[in-house]
Order: structure tokens, then C-alpha cells, then sequence
């Protein structure tokens, strides 16, 4: 197992990381591991002293879900319809800072002796907590005690508290608050990755502000135009002395220390910027809730984190009993996509989520077709929210079709904070035009959980309409009459600007079917929406009628002597990739090999087809799925975060258990184990929901299809038992599997309806339990 063996093993503990010694080695690793944020703040595990190790091993970042400076692309041969301006989230100031001093001594964790060191992230507490002893270099032992929590009830306040022990001696110890501006972001290198270069510091120093305990400063971005206030409040029991030099400013606290008779220190931050608020109203808010923050005190946040935590638990905890490494992982990934997913519709969830600059804080199509189901069934609050993201970038997502010569619709951009398409890279970018089926499918899967029609004639309807206009402006009929889209990329980018990519079409058709569904849903049901939003968008009477004649003749690539759905028309032409002849230091291929050689090759990045065996599920026999996965596995690198989730789902539908086991926990441990070897620029969101897809989709089985949930679950063989909730059609059920049977339990709501096997199970207020016959057992591990 990775973990087993990797040198940067942490121990396995449930409901926790911990790391019990300091090692400089993996430093820059465990920033992003324990990092904390709340989807709006983020804030990497740099201790609150800083780091001093050699460069290159540490990033001291502080972001902002949706903050974002903007800067021209430059192209050296440019051309009509490139996306013009990139958006890359900021490395805002650095308000944590707490300096330490024992006369000239100053703490540093990698001077003196540590004698004695644990760091704890908790994932019920949602606090990051430090303990140590330290001995400096003239014999003083100082015994350090600090807790940090980025509120998740209140998206603009983090807080951390400091105590302070003299182990062998009595004196004075200087302990210093700071807020720095002087902070830049990460340069890119050869990793694409990683992000873009950035021309230089992205915020210019507008006013500071500081009173005996408080700090603030004010800056703006230079193109992107938005002001940010940071401010911070310290108390303590003695008092201070301030001063300020350009971007930072400080608060300078004498501790008279006893010896074993601790003192503490607590510290308040807050973001706000005019990305949500008017500009002259952000000092005011700053300044309030910082008030308001030191009136509660520390330990009521730290309560009403803990109060928060404990809701999301009880309707999102995944339980696996016999595999503790797998049991530390789910809950390390669930807690991590709580901390990163904007929950205001005006945010999303990045790449990279909060915790590093990796990909630049963009949003992808990970958002719908990974990372949507997690929080659907789970807090499906939040859900909805992802979906307000859509349509408020509904204006943009017209605008971009438009640039690309549609007369009607809306086109969504690749990867984006704001809503403007950013991707440099057109084959790989632009071109994966499924992005418009992929967020129409999450509309229909929240449609399908909820029933939520007010959501249609509200936001849903529109956005599926505007973007299914897009296939008919791209496609166009063969001279066999079939529908075919041609210059696309699918999700395999190793394979690009092909026709008729089997995802993309098939995906395609799924939406254009939805499309007229919904006009004639809403036209029935709702006939006074429907005529707003046809008037609204100028909806041609005739549109619905050749959306289903598009989808029934749509091209859909498929091998009779292989018996096998191609990728795209050209992809079993091509070369094999040779992979008996590649080094594994060669992998990732695309950082070793010109995107050219790569697209010349039968080689896949990670999951296309086999993507759509379970997104389209019911259009594919066993036999289909499992030909598909034979072919598409042998050609697949892995070389995406997103592909071996949803080659466990699959193998575990067919029958692979052992592949499925072993997909399965490649993605759960993917970055508790650096296994892609990139988890310092920050976490892999995608995986981490996939993780979760793994456990439902995967062993339970689950699937939603037109509004009907069924299961046919199995049981890994060194799983005693596994259980976990969804939210679906206003009911939270419990499912529980083990080597006996499969338990399913109404928790909240008045009835449920469900399949376990081709069984139909009824779930009611009098009667909201049933055990079932035991479920397929899976003969190995």
C-alpha cells in the first residue's frame, strides 16, 4: 500500500493528522496537508513564526477563494478568438505572523534543540493545534502551545491563539503580531500545472491604518481593479507597543514569564473585499467584525466550529470499518472539500481548492462531474450554490460563444475565476467543449435528487437551453446523415481537436435530449416561466425539434471487431504508444513529450470513454463496460489526479474487485501520499470527491436515472463493514453494507423509495428500516 511505504508517512488516525517530529523535508508537503481554510480564506500550514529553511521547500501563502488579479496573454503569433486575459488568484497578505523573542534569541524551530514537537489537524474540531518544547542556543526551554482556526460560519475571520511556557527559567519573552503586504506570488516554472508567470507584486499599497492593538491595510489590484482590506487584532493580557514600514505593520507584546506558569496571546484576521461589498464600506466591516471576533473570544469560535463540524459529520461521514489508512482518508478529503468550496454563489471550487496557487485558483468542469455529487447527497445547500455560480457567469459564458462565431447560446469557459474564458492553450482548453453537457448534467442530477422545479424556471432551464443551442451551432450532418461534432477535445487531453469524441457526443446527446424535455416540462407545468425564458433568450419554436433530431442521429464511434465504443473516429489509427519503452521518470508524459508526439499516439491521460459508462450509465450493457475497460485501461497513463476514481467505479461494476480496491485507494491516499508528486502546490479537489464517488457509485452501486435510486453493492473483502448518508428527494437515507446484509434507514423525511438489486425497497416514517439480502461479496482485496 502507498502509505505503508512512502518516507513521508504520517500516522494513521481517523479523525485526525498528525505529525509527531519536525521534518524540513517534508515541510513544503505538510503546508498543503494542514492547511486550514473555510471556502472563502485559505491559509497554508506555515508556522505562524514563518520558515526558514533553504528555498524553494516553503510557501508561505494566504488566498482568497475568487480574489483574483488579471493580466494580459501574450501570445507570440496571436489570433482571432483567443482568451485574451488570464485570472489567477493573489497571494493576499500574510496576517498569521507571530514573531517570538527570548531577548536576542528569536524562536526558529530549525535553530536551537526541539526537544519535544506534534501538530494535529482535526478534522471534528476544525483546528490546527501545535505543541512543542524548543531549547535555544544559550539553554532556555520554551515550551509553545499554538491553535489556529479559520472560521467556517463566518467566511472572512480567522483566528489563532498563542501560549507561552518558561520550562526552566524566569524572564522576558517578547512575542510580536504582524501583518505583512509585501507578499508576491509563486513564479511558474516548466510545470504547466502550476500556473503562469506573474509580472510582479499584484496588490500597490492604498492606506494603513493601526490603533494600540489593531492593523489594517488597505490595497488594490492594479488591472483587475478590486480593493482588499486585511486587518488584524491582538489581545493579551499586557500591553503593547505598535509600528508600521511600508506593507506591514506589527504589535510588539513584553510577556514578564514564571517559570511553568503559562501566558497567552490571541489573534484575530479578517479579509474583506470589494469583490462583495462596496469599497468605502470595507474599513468599517473590517473593523467591526474584528470587534466582534475579540468580544466572543477564542474559544467560542473554536465552539462554533466545532458546532459546524459536527452537523456536517452527521449527514456526510463516510465509515469504513477494516482499513484504517482508507478511514483517514475519505475523512481527510471530505474535511478538505468543506474547506475549499465557495458556499455564496459567487465562488466556486478551485483546482487546488484554497490551499496553494497550483492551476492558478481556476475553476474547471471538476466542479460538475466530480465534485457536485459529493456535495449534492451530502449538504446539498452547497450544491445549489455551485449551480448559482453557473448562472451568474451565464452573461460571459454568451459573450465567449459569440467569439466563437455562435450566432445563439452560451459557451462555458474551460477554466475560470470570473467567468471569462483564461485558457492560453486552445487544444486543450477551448476546445473541450463538453464543458456545456458537463454542466447540464449537473443540473439534471440536481433535478433528479430534488425535484426542484422552481430551480428550473428560475436559473436551471436557462442555462440548459443557451448551452445545448451550442451543439447544433458546432455540429453539423454527414453525408450518411449522421450528427457528427468535429475539432473537440474530450476529457483525455492527450487526444486533441478530434471529430466526434465519444464523451463529448454522447454527452451531447444526453443534453439536447434534456433540453426539450425541459421545454416541454415547463411548458406544461410552468407556462408562464416558459414563456418569460423563451422571450427571454428568443427561443425559436422549432429549436426542440432539431435538438432531438440531433440527438438521435449523433454520432456515437464504435468498433464491431473489437466490440468496443472508440474514443473518436481517429483514435484506434494512431500509433500505440510504446509503454514498455518509456522510463517512469517519464511520466507525466506531458511534461516530457511535445504535446504533438503525445496526440500522434493511442495513449490516454486518464478516463474518456470509461468516463461515460458511468455518467451515462443505463446506455451501456456489462459486456460494453467491461470490453471498454479492457481496451481503455491498457492505454491509460494515469497521469490525471481525476482518472483512477473512475477506473475503481467501473472495475468495480464489472467485476475487477482487486482493481477496483486498488484504484480505489490510489485516489483516496493521492495526497496524504504525494502520489502525483505535486500535493505542495496545493490538494487535488477533483480526487478527493472522487473518493466519495468511489464509495457510493463505486462499492454501493448507487446510481440516480430519472429520478430512481437504486443499489447493488458489494463488500471489499478486508471491509467489515462501510456506511455513509445521502440527501435525496427532501429524505436522508443511511446505508449500511457489511458481509450479512445491506441496511437502508429513513433518517429524516416521510418516505423513500428505492431499488437494491432489481428489489424494490419502500422506506417509511412507521417503517424506515429494512435490512435486504447480503450483497454481492467481493473474493479479494
Amino acid at each position: 500500500m502507498p502509505h505503508a511505504s512512502s518516507p513521508h508517512a504520517l500516522p494513521l488516525d481517523p479523525w485526525c493528522l498528525r505529525e509527531t517530529f519536525f521534518d524540513p523535508a517534508t515541510h513544503f508537503l505538510n503546508e498543503t496537508l494542514f492547511a486550514l481554510g473555510n471556502g472563502y480564506i485559505g491559509l497554508r500550514a506555515t508556522p505562524e513564526e514563518g520558515y526558514s529553511g533553504p528555498a524553494g521547500t516553503s510557501l508561505d501563502g494566504t488566498y482568497l477563494n475568487g480574489f483574483y488579479e488579471s493580466e494580459p496573454i501574450v501570445y507570440p503569433e496571436a489570433a482571432f478568438g483567443l482568451a485574451k486575459t488570464n485570472q489567477f488568484m493573489l497571494n493576499v497578505p500574510n496576517a498569521k505572523g507571530i514573531e517570538v523573542w527570548l531577548g536576542d534569541e528569536r524562536f526558529d524551530p530549525l535553530q536551537g534543540t526541539l526537544d519535544r514537537y506534534e501538530r494535529v489537524l482535526d478534522f471534528r474540531s476544525g483546528v490546527l493545534r501545535r505543541s512543542l518544547e524548543w531549547t535555544s542556543a544559550s539553554g532556555k526551554r520554551l515550551g509553545l502551545v499554538t491553535r489556529r482556526v479559520v472560521s467556517l460560519a463566518d467566511k472572512h475571520l480567522f483566528a489563532l491563539d498563542v501560549e507561552l511556557t518558561a520550562l526552566n527559567f524566569s524572564g522576558s519573552v517578547r512575542v510580536v503580531s504582524t501583518i505583512d503586504g509585501a507578499v508576491r506570488n509563486q513564479e511558474a516554472g516548466d510545470d504547466p500545472r502550476i500556473g503562469s508567470a506573474v509580472s510582479g507584486p499584484a496588490l500597490h499599497l492604498l492606506a494603513v491604518e493601526q490603533g494600540a492593538t489593531m492593523s489594517s491595510l488597505a490595497q488594490r489590484t492594479h488591472n483587475s481593479g478590486f480593493t482588499l482590506v486585511s486587518a488584524i487584532d491582538t489581545v493579551a493580557a499586557v500591553a503593547g507597543s505598535a509600528s508600521h514600514h511600508d506593507l506591514a505593520a506589527s504589535h510588539s507584546f513584553t510577556f514578564e514569564l514564571d517559570v511553568m506558569l503559562p501566558q497567552s496571546l490571541t489573534k484575530y484576521g479578517v479579509y474583506f473585499s470589494s469583490r462583495d461589498y462596496p469599497e468605502a464600506e470595507l474599513a468599517g466591516l473590517a473593523k467591526d467584525a474584528l470587534a466582534k471576533a475579540r468580544l466572543d473570544g477564542f474559544d467560542a469560535l473554536c465552539a462554533r466550529q466545532a458546532a459546524y463540524l459536527a452537523d456536517f459529520w452527521a449527514s456526510s461521514d463516510v465509515e469504513i470499518a477494516g482499513d484504517d489508512a482508507l478511514q483517514q482518508g475519505i475523512r481527510f478529503n471530505q474535511f478538505h472539500l468543506l474547506q475549499s468550496v465557495g458556499r455564496d454563489g459567487k465562488t466556486n471550487i478551485a483546482a487546488k481548492g484554497v490551499t496553494g496557487e497550483g492551476y492558478e485558483g481556476h475553476y474547471f468542469w471538476d466542479t460538475e462531474i466530480y465534485i457536485f455529487p459529493f456535495f449534492l447527497y451530502s449538504k446539498p445547500e452547497i450544491a445549489k450554490q455551485l449551480l448559482a455560480y453557473r448562472y451568474a457567469g451565464l452573461e460571459q459564458a454568451r459573450a465567449r460563444a459569440r467569439q466563437m462565431s455562435h450566432a445563439k447560446g452560451a459557451l462555458y469557459p474551460w477554466r475560470t475565476i470570473a467567468g471569462e474564458e483564461c485558457s492560453a492553450y486552445f487544444p486543450a482548453g477551448t476546445a473541450q467543449y463538453h464543458i456545456n453537457a458537463d454542466i447540464a448534467y449537473s443540473i439534471k442530477l440536481y433535478l433528479d435528487a430534488t425535484g426542484d422545479l422552481d430551480y428550473m424556471a428560475q436559473a436551471g432551464a436557462e442555462i440548459v437551453l443557451e448551452t445545448a443551442r451550442i451543439w447544433i451551432g458546432i455540429g453539423n450532418y454527414d453525408r450518411a446523415g449522421r450528427f457528427c461534432i468535429n475539432e473537440v477535445t474530450g476529457p483525455d487531453e492527450y487526444t486533441a481537436l478530434v471529430n466526434n469524441n465519444y464523451y463529448t457526443n454522447a454527452m451531447a446527446q444526453m443534453h439536447l435530449r434534456f433540453a426539450a424535455e425541459m421545454v416541454d416540462k415547463l411548458r406544461g407545468a410552468r407556462p408562464h416561466d416558459f414563456e418569460r425564458i423563451a422571450q427571454a433568450i428568443g427561443l425559436d419554436d422549432a429549436e426542440p425539434a432539431a435538438w432531438r433530431r440531433a440527438a438521435g442521429r449523433m454520432a456515437l464511434p464504435y468498433d464491431a471487431a473489437l466490440g468496443i465504443h472508440e474514443q473518436d473516429d481517429s483514435f484506434l489509427g494512431k500509433k500505440p504508444w510504446d509503454f514498455a519503452a518509456t522510463p517512469k521518470e517519464n511520466y507525466p508524459l506531458l511534461l516530457n513529450y511535445h504535446p504533438l508526439v503525445i496526440y500522434r499516439h493511442q495513449v490516454c491521460k486518464q478516463a474518456d470513454v470509461v468516463l461515460a459508462l458511468l455518467l451515462l450509465s443505463d446506455q451501456f450493457t456489462q459486456d460494453d463496460k467491461k470490453r471498454d475497460f479492457d481496451y481503455y485501461e491498457a492505454v491509460t497513463t494515469h497521469d490525471s489526479s481525476l482518472s483512477s476514481c473512475i477506473f475503481s467505479i467501473i472495475a468495480s461494476e464489472v467485476g475487477y474487485h482487486d482493481k477496483a480496491y486498488d484504484y480505489f485507494l490510489e485516489t483516496a491516499r493521492l495526497d496524504l501520499d504525494d502520489t502525483h508528486g505535486n500535493t505542495h502546490y496545493g490538494v487535488h479537489t477533483a480526487a478527493m470527491a472522487g473518493t466519495w464517488m468511489g464509495v457510493a457509485y463505486g462499492f454501493a452501486g448507487m446510481r440516480v436515472a430519472d429520478g430512481a435510486l437504486r443499489f447493488a453493492p458489494t463488500l471489499p473483502a478486508r471491509w467489515q463493514h462501510y456506511q455513509f448518508q445521502i440527501h435525496i428527494h427532501g429524505a436522508r437515507l443511511a446505508v449500511r453494507i457489511d458481509a450479512a446484509e445491506a441496511r437502508y434507514t429513513l433518517v429524516q423525511g416521510e418516505s423513500l423509495a428505492l431499488s437494491h438489486c432489481g428489489e424494490r425497497v419502500s422506506l417509511t416514517r412507521a417503517a424506515p428500516s429494512v435490512s435486504v439480502a447480503r450483497p454481492r461479496q467481493e473474493q479479494t482485496a
